[in-house]
């Protein structure tokens, strides 16, 4: 590693991902559900939605992921010196999910790890995010590795919201000389009180959302750190900024259309800041709504499809690349935004030397905040093309294992009644899972959790 004193290029050195292997087609939960067809699959956008079993849960995710990238890139576990977890997902009131991670440090001695835990909602990893990145930038780092979890199951109750659901685990190790680079200066927030997604019950899993308000105040608080990231770009570099200034753009999705309709509203900005940024065509689709407020331009559903219809061209080459993993998978909360940018990589990879990608991360209640990468191939074994292989996206989507509606909807049956139960003993079916995988066993009567891994020889 580099020398403590001044540390250069402060981002990622490397990802991994993990999601269960069990998952349900979203056009098979179409029919299931009675909807119309085309209701998950076109009006959301998403193709398939992972899910926990009774084995599963988002301490075994992140113990999995967390061993994963450490065998993998052969890190000893004494180099890393902070550990921070982004989770929404509550197990526990008072003892943090990054405590249960310790278990993977203790064979080596190492309990000098600073982080906790940060929450609300999907945005939880982005600040366990940045607080590494900070910690690695900052007069008390030691020259150990940061390392960052953001772990979720998103489940919701019978209903319109259900297959908006998914779960997923990310870990990103965080030092100097890395080759995705922090564009530090290049960033902008907006954080407000809002109800409009929140989990005020303690003895359920399922949230309370209001649907049309949680949408509008994604695109108002998208809108508000787009502003200030371009007045941030044009005090840097003296010219305004606009989206052809930026090679890639990456979205929280909570569904894919979403993320449609984030990038039309990017592009809107755009025209409406100089009409000049976006072509004729767009000029003459987008001149009708030009006098729109703000208000009357999140409620018309004129101008969404004249935005998204205008930026379908860009969104092809710039967005959909990073849309992969959150359409197969769900939902995934705090993993959500980095699955989608680990699907950015994935696609390519080959080709991202040099390009910049903007980040936007979302989280109700709210918490928002625009941020940009630079990208560079890194040295082995913390370079791009290394970072691709190891994740092995393809095999995973391939290798997993899809199960009826039926099944879903009993497993989520099951997971309901466990959830804050004590005193029971899981399935312990880890057959599908793969070796290296952990799993719960059980929760006894004082509610403390346990949990094994699948090894070669289990069966």
């Amino acid at each position: 590693m580099a020398s403590s004193s001044h540390p250069n290029n402060v981002g990622i050195l490397a990802i991994d991902i993990y999601f269960p292997p069990t998952c349900v087609q979203q056009g098979a939960l179409e029919e299931h559900d009675g909807v119309s067809k085309g209701k998950y699959t076109i009006g959301l956008g998403q193709d398939c939605m992972a899910f926990c079993t009774d084995v599963e849960d988002v301490i075994s995710m992140s113990l999995t992921v967390v061993t994963s990238l450490l065998e993998k890139y052969n890190v000893d576990s004494k180099q890393i010196g902070r550990l921070e977890v982004g989770s929404e997902t509550v197990i526990d009131k008072s003892k943090s999910i990054k405590t249960f991670l310790m278990q993977v440090f203790e064979e080596s001695g190492n309990a000098d790890i600073e982080g906790v835990d940060s929450t609300n909602a999907c945005y939880g990893g982005t600040a366990a995010l940045f607080n590494c990145v900070n910690w690695v930038e900052s007069s008390s780092w030691d020259g150990r590795y940061g390392l960052v979890v953001c772990t979720d199951s998103a489940v919701y109750a019978e209903g319109p919201a259900r297959p908006t659901g998914g779960a997923a685990a990310i870990a990103m190790l965080i030092g100097p000389d890395a080759p995705i680079v922090f564009e530090s200066k290049l960033r902008g927030s907006h954080m407000s009180h809002v109800y409009d997604f929140y989990k005020p019950n303690l003895a359920s899993e399922y949230p309370v959302v209001d649907g049309m308000l949680s949408q509008t105040c994604y695109l108002m608080a998208l809108d508000s750190c787009y502003r200030l990231l371009c007045e941030k770009f044009e005090k840097l570099e003296g010219r305004p900024f606009s989206i052809s200034d930026s090679d890639y753009f990456v979205f929280h999705s909570p569904y894919n259309k979403l993320v449609q309709k984030s990038f039309g509203r990017l592009y809107f900005n755009d025209f409406q800041r100089n009409p000049s940024f976006v072509d004729e065509v767009s000029r003459n689709a987008l001149a009708p709504f030009a006098s729109l407020s703000g208000d009357e331009s999140y409620r018309s559903r004129d101008l969404e499809k004249a935005n998204q219809q205008a930026a379908k061209h860009v969104y092809d080459a710039k967005v959909q690349p990073g849309t992969l993993i959150p359409k197969q998978v769900g939902n995934m909360y705090t993993a959500s935004l980095y699955s989608a940018f680990a699907s950015l990589l994935h696609n390519k990879h080959d080709s991202l030397v040099g390009k910049r990608v903007v980040m936007f991360s979302y989280g109700s209640g709210l918490t928002a905040t625009m941020f940009s990468f630079r990208l560079q191939e890194g040295q082995q074994p913390f370079n791009l093309s290394n970072i691709v292989k190891l994740m092995n996206v393809s095999d995973k989507l391939k290798q997993r294992i899809e199960v009826t509606p039926e099944k879903f909807v009993e497993t989520l049956k099951i997971m309901e009644q466990r959830y804050g139960a004590k005193d029971f003993v899981t399935s312990m079916d880890c057959s599908y899972l793969h070796p290296g995988t952990f799993y719960l066993t059980k929760v006894d009567s004082m509610y403390r959790r346990f949990y094994s891994k699948k090894d070669t020889m289990s069966r």
